[in-house]
């Protein structure tokens, strides 16, 4: 375990202590003292309790000033923490050759490798594949990316049926494979922007999703996507934390779904999706930051009315619906003006809407 590992597991078990200690002060302070009669006197007793911890092991008043409401505020910064920002793992050069990720089996359909569309190129080298198949977030799964793929070996992708429905002519549940046949597919090298700062460059095989939204038909009223992943906690262990609003949820205007960046994907790297990278059917939307790329969806839903997602409910002072990538808009937690480069640790900097202004600048000229 590097050093650099180490501190960061210290700092999130130091965070979280500090944040245990306040929710034991919060507690005593809820209590009140009982009331006994003694020779014909009101005597105020406090009752000690399982849970009370001595005073002086409390954290200075002065050093850590904590309202209830900012306890639980900081809870669910903690939370939006140890999801983010305490596994900072990458594979060694070389270490990929052993103990790597399966890819897919091939299938006789011929889907892949897809022809490439070299209207969307690159400035950078793709992302080395074994080092991307395992550096994930999948926060069904797990907060820690360097599990995911081992985790994902009971996710089953087959069958596997997406429902469309709401503002639609046409809503129906389709089955995965009937929806790529219906496509057909191609390859995009992509840039791809995490909020948390890093960056990868893939070759994604799909769809665009306008080309879908045409065949489906919404009504003249839709004006949002709203996208839902599966919800199995048997086999997604991350979905078993009933503070976090499963299933995970995102959204979309028209706008940005129908602009021909947004991809719906079902391959990566020539073959089909492995269930880390979001298998079956994935969400691509390079100019916004990763969290928006909703994995495994289940539901397409065409609405009127903005979608909750999970990233803005869960901390909507972090992430908001929109999630461009702009430089010049920090986190409330860190820079973004820069990005580091998964696979080398080149440190670059970041470019707004990660490069591709002239697809969606005009879309946000409001």
């Amino acid at each position: 375990m590097s050093i650099k590992l180490i501190a960061i597991y210290l700092g999130c078990l130091h965070t979280a202590g500090q944040l245990i200690i306040e929710a034991r002060k919060v507690l005593v302070g809820a209590v009140k003292p009982a009331k006994i009669k003694n020779e014909g006197h009101m005597v105020h007793i406090k009752k000690k309790r399982g849970f009370e911890i001595p005073e002086r092991e409390a954290t200075p008043e002065d050093l850590y000033m904590m309202t209830r409401r900012g306890f639980v505020k900081s809870m669910g910064l903690l939370s939006a923490f140890l999801i983010t920002g305490c596994d900072d793992f990458v594979p060694a050069p070389g270490s990929e050759k052993t103990n790597s990720p399966k890819k897919p089996g091939k299938k006789p359909s011929g889907l892949y490798p897809a022809r490439r569309n070299d209207r969307y190129l690159l400035d950078k080298p793709l992302t080395d594949e074994l080092v991307a198949a395992r550096y994930n977030n999948f926060y069904e799964f797990s907060t820690r990316k360097s599990r995911i793929w081992r985790l994902v070996e009971r996710f089953e992708t087959r069958p596997w049926e997406v429902e469309v429905t709401g503002l639609v002519e046409k809503p129906r549940v389709y089955d995965v494979d009937e929806i790529v046949k219906m496509m057909g597919l191609e390859e995009r090298l992509y840039r791809l922007r995490c909020v948390e700062a890093w960056s990868m460059a893939v070759p994604w095989t799909g769809f665009p999703m306008r080309d879908f939204i045409k065949k489906v038909q919404p009504l003249s009223s839709a004006r949002y996507v709203k996208m839902v992943t599966f919800l199995n906690k048997e086999v997604a262990p991350g979905q078993r934390k009933i503070w976090l609003p499963w299933p995970y949820t995102e959204g979309l205007t028209m706008a940005e779904a129908t602009n021909e960046l947004t991809l719906l994907a079902t391959g990566i790297y020539g073959h089909e999706l492995p269930g880390q990278h979001g298998a079956p059917i994935r969400l691509i939307v390079p100019w916004k930051y990763g969290f928006k790329s909703i994995k495994s969806i289940v539901s397409i839903e065409f609405t009127d009315r903005m979608p909750r997602t999970f990233w803005n409910t869960v901390a909507p002072s972090e992430y908001d619906f929109w999630a461009n990538v702009d430089p010049e808009v920090p986190h409330p937690r860190w820079s973004q003006a820069t990005e580091r480069v998964i696979g080398t640790n080149e440190r670059r900097p970041t470019i707004k809407y990660n490069g591709y202004s002239r697809f969606v600048a005009g879309l946000y000229e409001d």
